[in-house]
Parts: structure tokens; sequence; C-alpha cells
């Protein structure tokens, strides 16, 4: 593969003398869209304004497109680094009109490019019809498309985009997360973005960089975030599940109070060792006629289906997702069935608390 069109070297950052990132590294490659997740404190804003430019670093490098533009000793101005920044709260000059707040930095060009690349970037995030209205007179989403089309129009290396869609409610926000996603992968933009919003992250990035503590636990695909994740920190974070006690049978056997889980790929753990096991919702399906039975003790409603919090014999609790159809009342026994087929398992610990996340984070 190429080398990276960003890349991410070590790099650490204070502020006083509490260290905000620490040693955290990635590579993006051109045309891919990254994300760094993370909840509120865990460096993911820093790092973006380390990479725009905002912020020097202590240690480390930044290089874009193979060349250095900070270091421990170098701050390269932002203007300078070829790179596209959508603020969240889109920073759209108010006097000016969609085309004009679009061309802002087509200075360089001749009034003819100006004029066509303004026009170009209308027709794609498709403003041409208010092409000659003021934010004010627009929607949120209309509003977050004219940052877009202003930051693409001047043809950085490298988009940056700061919690895009926080601004907007639900339904805008997946809607617009898919579009900007076929937006930028049309025109082969490489672009990073920060959010807290772990469905915002599965729709929009290629690649996923779950952060704590100023440092990347886990740069991979939104997949391998949710059936492979390479630590007990990043599996209690992305979606939701609950650890059952397990033992374990053999390279690619667990047993837990559900039955055996037999995995598609092998786990590290010898025979005979005590672990706990994670089950997603999807790994428990409803079943009417199966002996396995559990007491229904929360629900939260989701059109299409239910989540169900289940309490097991043991007293252990799983979640899973049921058809809407199937609506049971809590402390109602339900039948379920066991289908999980990938092991995602972690030393046992018992000071952790084994109760399913409800609500994602």
């Amino acid at each position: 593969m190429s080398s990276a069109l960003l890349q991410l070297n070590h790099i650490q950052q204070y502020y006083a003398e509490h260290r905000v990132l620490n040693q955290l590294s990635l590579n993006l490659y051109k045309g891919e869209i990254g994300c760094l997740l993370g909840p509120s404190g865990c460096g993911k804003t820093t790092a973006l304004r380390c990479i725009a430019g905002f912020e020097s670093i202590s240690d480390g490098e930044i290089l874009i497109n193979g060349r250095c533009v900070s270091s421990a000793s170098t701050c390269m101005p932002p203007e300078k680094r070829q790179i596209g920044m959508v603020f969240q709260d889109y920073a759209l000059f108010p006097h000016l009109d969609v085309a004009a707040n679009i061309g802002f930095g087509l200075h360089q060009l001749s009034r003819t490019e100006r004029k066509q690349r303004i026009e170009k970037w209308l027709h794609i995030v498709q403003l041409g019809n208010v092409a000659g209205k003021y934010p004010h007179e627009l929607s949120g989403g209309q509003q977050q498309r004219v940052a877009l089309a202003r930051a693409l129009a001047p043809r950085p290396a490298l988009l940056l985009l700061d919690e895009p869609f926080s601004n907007l409610d639900v339904n805008l926000r997946e809607h617009l997360s898919l579009e900007v996603r076929e937006i930028l992968k049309n025109q082969s933009i490489t672009a990073i973005l920060v959010t807290h919003d772990q469905s915002e992250a599965f729709a929009i990035a290629d690649k996923i960089g779950v952060m704590f503590d100023g440092d990347i636990r886990q740069w991979d695909s939104a997949y391998n975030l949710y059936h492979r994740p390479v630590s007990r920190q990043v599996a209690d974070f992305i979606g939701q599940g609950a650890f059952l006690s397990g033992n374990v049978i053999d390279a690619r056997q667990i047993e837990v109070e559900l039955g055996v889980l037999k995995g598609e790929t092998p786990h590290n753990y010898p025979a005979g060792s005590k672990v706990d096991v994670l089950v997603r919702p999807d790994d428990i399906v409803y079943s009417e006629a199966s002996s396995l039975q559990a007491v229904v003790i929360h629900k939260a409603f989701r059109g299409a289906e239910i989540l169900y919090a289940l309490q097991l014999e043991s007293g252990s609790k799983v979640l899973s997702l049921v058809p809407s159809h199937h609506n049971h009342s809590v402390g109602e026994k339900i039948g379920i069935k066991f289908i999980a087929k990938h092991i995602v398992a972690f030393n046992s610990t018992l000071s952790d608390s084994n109760d399913p996340k409800i609500v994602s984070s």
C-alpha cells in the first residue's frame, strides 16, 4: 500500500501539566474516511485541532502527504496545511449568500474558474436552488451542506470534521451522515471526523479509532470493533451487550450459562480458564418453543424491534433484540435461543458490573 496521506506518529500534547494526548498514532490513506470516537474528555477534539494546526504538540510528529506539519519544534500554520475544516457550528459568514460562502476560499482563481467551481459544488450538495439565500434563511441540514461545500471547494488534501452533525435532530443526522459519506467517496476525498456518536461513526467512517485517555485503543473497521474488540474497555464501550461467566473448553469453545459457544475464530485462553464472555443483543433470539427461559426486567421500544433486558436463572443479565410484535411485559418469562458465532472473551473480573447497557454510549 502507498504511504499514508495522514500520519500521526506518537504525538503528545499537554495543557499545563495535564497530558491530553499520549503517544497517539494512526495512518489514514488517500480516499479513506477515518473517525476518532470516544467519551467526552478523551482527547479526540484536541487531536483534530493538532492536525489542523490550531494547537502545537510537545512530542511526536504529524505528516500530511509525507510532509511534516507538526513536531516538537515545528507547527505549520493551518492555512498552509492543505486542509478543509467543517466546524460544529458550521461557522458560515452571515453577510454572504450561499454561493459567496462556498466561493470564499477561491479568490486565487479567475472569475470564470471561481464561478465554475461554485456551480460544481452547488450541484454536488444539491443547493443550486438556494444559491442566493443567506445562512439564516436555511435549515440546519442546508447549512451543514454549505459548510461542507465551502471546505471542499478549494480542493484540500484532507478534510477535518468536528462533530459535524451534533446540532441536527436524530433523523436528519442519520440521513446527512450517509449523504456526506457518499459525497466524500464519490469525490475520493480523504477525511477524518471526531464524534461521540457511535451510529454516526459507523455510518460514515471506513476506520474508527476508539479513544480513551488521549490514546487510540483500537483503530479498525466498525465490524471488527463490534465483533472483535481487542480489549474489555473497547468491548464495553462499543455497541451494547453484557458479560457472562464462562469456562474455556478448547480454542474454539467456551461454555456459558446459555450453552456452549462455538466460535468461528480461535481465542487464546487455555482449557479450564475462567473468562467473561461478551454477549450482544443479536446473539440472543426470541423463540417461543425454546426450553431456555429468561425473565423480562426492562424493555425499550424501538419501532420495528424491542430491546429486552433479560434475567437468567442464575441472576445474570443479557440483552435481546426482538421483533416488536412480540410485546412482552416486565416480569414475564420468554423463550430464547443462544446463536452467537463470535467468541469475545476476557480474563474474568469479579469487580466489573455484569449489568447490560440498555442505551449505547
